[in-house]
């Protein structure tokens, strides 16, 4: 968590536009920068130490959970506010199927979100689906006031089954490199293009494969 990096500062700057000081304001205004702000894509991420530095997601502009909970985590320090990330495997009801298929079925190991310290208390963040591929999806966007939990809804817009938690890996103050990377190797492994590289495709292209699916009954 680079958050001192020149990057990351003008990422915050950028967001708050001079307007930062309240805690809780300024926490929502970054959840929603990041939440937005930074594509979400599983495929073509880069891995790499240097990949998952919040500096480096910020420049590339995209990433999937883990990267874009590391960044909301280091915005918010960047501005002074306690913050950590957290880790649960969980499983996916409407992955799409090529997504099952390199993931391994539809648990995914070590989903990522992030802890955020406001009012006196630790509220736990998800600023991971923008609203653009929740709209492709059909799942309802996810959002964060400061006051209570933005963890994923269990139910999408025509009340599928969406996400549920199966397990919690626990909170790190900073980035768990060996567990989480070694974690989706070990267990994600055709999700690889390589040792760091995830593999091509587009979540947005698979949308429409998927939104065939669900029209036709394919998936529950």
């Amino acid at each position: 968590m680079d958050y001192e990096s020149d990057t990351v500062r003008a990422f915050v700057a950028k967001t708050l536009d001079g307007s930062g000081g309240d805690p809780v304001q300024d926490a929502v205004k970054l959840y929603y920068a990041v939440r937005d702000g930074l594509r979400y894509e599983v495929y073509g991420n880069d891995l790499s130490h240097d990949g998952m530095k919040a500096s480096s997601i910020i420049e590339r502009g995209f990433g999937f959970c883990i990267h874009k909970a590391l960044v909301y985590a280091a915005t918010l320090r960047a501005v002074g506010i306690p913050s950590r990330v957290t880790y649960g495997d969980v499983r996916n009801h409407l992955a799409s199927p090529r997504l099952r298929e390199l993931v391994g079925g539809d648990l995914f190991r070590f989903h990522s979100l992030t802890q955020v310290y406001l009012d006196g208390k630790w509220l736990k963040a998800t600023p991971v689906f923008t609203k653009t591929l929740c709209r492709l999806y059909k799942i309802k966007p996810l959002d964060f006031d400061g006051t209570s939990d933005a963890v994923y809804h269990p139910y999408d817009e025509k009340g599928r089954e969406h996400m549920e938690f199966v397990r919690w890996h626990g909170e790190f103050d900073d980035f768990p490199y060996d567990l989480v990377i070694g974690g989706f190797q070990t267990h994600h492994p055709k999700l690889f293009a390589g040792n760091t590289k995830t593999a091509t495709g587009s979540l947005v292209d698979e949308s429409a494969d998927q939104r065939a699916l669900l029209a036709t009954g394919g998936a529950k």
